[in-house]
């Protein structure tokens, strides 16, 4: 008679690396709104809203795949959707606001990738760093765009990567990250939902296992 459980192991979304990812991005946005977006302003809602969406449909379509594939593809596709937007939101901060967009080999970057902080302090410590090295490189502190009232700054818009700068960055590489492991998630469960089905199949060959088994 076949092993296979009627209701699989399920829900262990927090070892998914792609739930990491969203849930420090999401910890990210929470700071960087508070700092930097007017919390009179719609988008500084949008964004801790989108961030958290992210995360929380991970978590439940995970939840719901013992029952329902079809709703955990479906879910992982509204996180994947959901960081998609917030991705928009840190790239037209920078974009507003005239701060780089950094190259995916600038060495910022570069460092931050190869530091893979996997907590709040973790990332912090990068951005302090990081506005460090860039001021010292500069040999002094330039316009300080620390503060959102000054971050307008047509003539020069960014003599030194100020922490806002670094921080949207450093939120966009783990939005680039966690989206790309969604879209193998996603892939991933479309095939098996087409190869092995959903919780109908699974019944149904639970049932014909067992009653194949008791005619033996």
């Amino acid at each position: 008679m076949s092993s296979e459980p009627l209701i699989p192991k399920h829900g262990g979304y927090r070892k998914l690396k792609g739930f990491q990812v969203a849930q420090l991005a999401f910890d990210v946005t929470v700071l960087f709104t508070e700092k930097y977006i007017n919390r009179f302003s719609r988008t500084r809602d949008q964004m801790v809203q989108a961030a958290r969406s992210g995360v929380q449909n991970i978590a439940e379509g995970s939840q719901a795949s013992a029952t329902s594939k079809k709703t955990e593809l479906k879910l992982t596709q509204v996180a994947r959707a959901s960081l998609e937007e917030l991705r928009l939101d840190y790239e037209d901060f920078l974009r507003q606001n005239n701060l780089p967009m950094l190259e995916s080999q600038h060495p910022a970057l570069i460092r931050f990738k190869a530091q893979k902080p996997k907590t709040l302090e973790a990332f912090r410590e990068w951005v302090s760093t990081e506005r460090k090295r860039s001021t010292d490189d500069q040999g002094q502190s330039g316009t300080d765009t620390d503060n959102p009232a000054s971050l307008n700054v047509p003539e020069c818009p960014c003599p030194s990567l100020s922490s806002a700068c670094l921080a949207a960055n450093g939120a966009l590489s783990l939005l680039n990250l966690a989206c790309w492991l969604l879209d193998r998630q996603v892939a991933r469960l479309a095939e098996d939902f087409e190869n092995e089905g959903g919780f109908t199949e699974r019944l149904y060959r639970v049932r014909r296992n067992r009653r194949d088994g008791g005619m033996r």
